[in-house]
């Protein structure tokens, strides 16, 4: 069984990538657009996000802000392998709704690992399923 990493990493992780995503959106429309009431811009920040951690989960193994504080995304059944990239931008979009996150398991696993067979571990965990 593969020990997940701990909620502090991960909800630390999600802060990160969200003030990322919140740059880019910002570099791209502007702050005078972003910081606009009911604006664009101040949604996109939500796509930006899924699209980013979507697709870097798929192909580097995890968001910037997993990479960036130590964690990474794996096949729950520890085999390594690249994710299925619609099961990892759909782990994504779960993440976004909120929830599927805080209904978890006992072994932390979420609803969107567990639609995406995927677990989230420290890179020293990562290190031990490498061996």
């Amino acid at each position: 069984m593969i020990e997940n990493a701990s909620w502090g990493r991960r909800i630390l992780a999600l802060i990160v990538d969200w003030l990322l995503s919140t740059l880019v959106v910002i570099a791209i429309f502007g702050l005078d657009e972003y910081s606009k009431p009911g604006s664009f811009a101040s949604g996109a920040v939500l796509i930006v996000f899924v699209i980013e951690s979507g697709l870097m989960t798929w192909l580097g193994g995890g968001s910037a802000g997993k990479l960036l504080t130590g964690l990474c995304v794996v096949p729950a059944d520890g085999h390594l392998r690249r994710l299925n990239p619609i099961k990892a931008i759909g782990r994504q979009v779960l993440v976004a709704l909120v929830i599927p996150p805080l209904v978890f398991r006992p072994d932390g696993r979420g609803l969107h690992d567990l639609f995406a067979g995927t677990s989230t571990v420290t890179f020293a965990t990562l290190r031990t399923l490498t061996k």
